[in-house]
């Protein structure tokens, strides 16, 4: 398995681990050194301790993500897939969708894709 199919479980692989409700097997996907811009959180996290604490709040509204557009580009030991997601998200009995924008790159350490930096941030309107 080589190249964009590989990339593109690497989403598969982080939607199932948002599924477990624990946020250490989500962290576990990042690299010690990534950035997460993370969709419902103004604040920037730049490490496995700030990464993990924006999961813990996350996790909690029981989050379901979808791809609805992706690009994946492989460039070596560098991979990037950006493009167009959906989650739905259940709080208090309610189900809502919030759609975004995201980027992921990742790195290959080994045999293993690590993100080191993630991007999202809600689709505006238009």
């Amino acid at each position: 398995m080589t190249g964009e199919k590989e990339i593109e479980d690497r989403f598969v692989a982080w939607n199932q681990a948002l599924q477990t409700g624990n946020p250490d097997k989500v962290t576990a996907l990042y690299a010690k050194d990534a950035v997460l811009l993370p969709t419902v959180s103004a604040r920037v996290r730049h490490n496995h301790d700030e990464i993990r604490d924006y999961f813990v709040h996350f996790l909690a509204k029981k989050p379901v993500g979808r791809i609805d557009e992706q690009n994946i580009r492989v460039f070596g030991d560098i991979a990037v897939n950006s493009g167009l997601y959906t989650f739905t998200l259940s709080e208090n009995g309610k189900e809502t969708d919030v759609a975004a924008r995201f980027s992921f790159v990742y790195r290959r350490d080994g045999d293993r894709w690590q993100i080191i930096e993630h991007h999202s941030s809600i689709l505006p309107e238009g």
